[in-house]
């Protein structure tokens, strides 16, 4: 259904992508005082990038690694360079973590609003109102 997909566009692949990300910062939370846990996040960059690129990668070769393994939704998982080293090497920083945790919950919201108003737009246009 492409007019369907093109009436959404991007958000919800980004809705679903966010409420991803917010598992992987509350795991980052939950594991704030786990020795050599390493904090991880969703690139985003690489979901939009995706979305509104023509160009799609593709493995030319079938001894090629697969695309998207360390992908979720098209968004690669990596790990987060913390701001200040701790004695066991674990990467978590609470400060951080809970700021970004409420910005995804923020960008969540906001897409879900937007979302409610394109779903309300199509049920008045289907109603011919």
């Amino acid at each position: 259904m492409p007019g369907f997909d093109k009436a959404l566009g991007v958000h919800p692949t980004m809705v679903a992508l966010r409420a991803r990300r917010a598992g992987v910062l509350a795991t980052n939370m939950a594991n704030a005082d786990t020795p050599n846990y390493k904090a991880r996040d969703l690139d985003f960059s690489t979901v939009l990038d995706t979305q509104f690129d023509t160009k799609r990668l593709e493995t030319s070769n079938t001894r090629h690694l697969p695309l998207g393994s360390k992908q979720l939704l098209g968004a690669e998982l990596m790990y987060r360079t913390p701001l200040q080293a701790s004695m066991d090497q674990n990467t978590v920083e609470l400060d951080v973590e809970r700021a970004k945790f409420m910005d995804n919950a923020m960008r969540y919201q906001a897409s879900m609003r937007f979302l409610d108003g394109k779903f309300s737009s199509l049920r008045a246009a289907l109603r011919g109102e």
